[in-house]
């Protein structure tokens, strides 16, 4: 992955990005999940809708076919990688969860608010979410209030997401929800909290436009 600086606002595809690289074993999802983290799954269904979620805010963020083919391509892994968010979510949670942390409504509107006064206002501040962290404008919310979990549970072990102790909160976290890929998707990598890429000649991706692997 690709390092990213951290801005004002913490953002954890730039803490994913400096995570330690460690692989670990995984087991099989449930029939029809994409993923099973704690006995809850995530369906290809709810994957797939999140997925479509960016791509219909991508077309309407550009002006036409060719700006969105770019879009398209910058965002390649885009199934993967929103697995990989929505897996992380529940991991971070749940670590937040463990340390006692919550996160009130008014925190989460007072970061959008300082968010959008640095970017130059709302519309502007949700098409850097969707460009830079596939970030869909109706998830904007949701992702801003991770964010604040990030940075208190970060913030409580006295440090920062850049180093092994927020990372080893959200391994153990990632142990108790026991997580499990589908391995179309890959695996998840208990160490680093996050989706690895495993090989499985016997799994065949369809790459036709618009549709998630079968």
């Amino acid at each position: 992955m690709h390092r990213r600086r951290r801005r004002t606002a913490l953002l954890l595809s730039a803490a994913i990005a400096s995570a330690p690289a460690l692989t670990a074993c995984g087991s099989d999802a449930h029939p029809g999940a994409a993923a099973v983290v704690g006995g809850q799954r995530i369906t290809v269904s709810q994957l797939e809708t999140r997925v479509n979620e960016v791509r219909e805010a991508q077309r309407s963020a550009v002006a036409d076919e060719a700006q969105y083919a770019q879009a398209i391509a910058k965002t390649g892994t885009l199934t993967r990688d929103t697995l990989h968010s929505m897996v992380l979510d529940r991991v971070l949670h749940r670590a937040a969860q463990d340390a006692g942390i919550s996160v009130s409504r008014k925190e989460v509107q007072e970061m959008q608010d300082g968010l959008r006064e640095q970017v130059g206002g709302a519309k502007a501040l949700e098409t850097t979410w969707l460009q830079q962290y596939g970030v869909a404008p109706g998830r904007l919310e949701e992702n801003l209030r991770l964010q604040l979990e990030a940075q208190k549970l970060a913030a409580k072990l006295g440090t920062d997401t850049s180093q092994p102790a927020f990372w080893n909160a959200l391994s153990d976290a990632s142990r108790k929800l026991n997580i499990d890929l589908n391995p179309r998707y890959g695996d998840w990598d208990v160490r680093k909290s996050s989706r690895v890429d495993v090989k499985t000649p016997w799994v065949r991706e369809i790459t036709q436009q618009g549709q998630l692997p079968a």
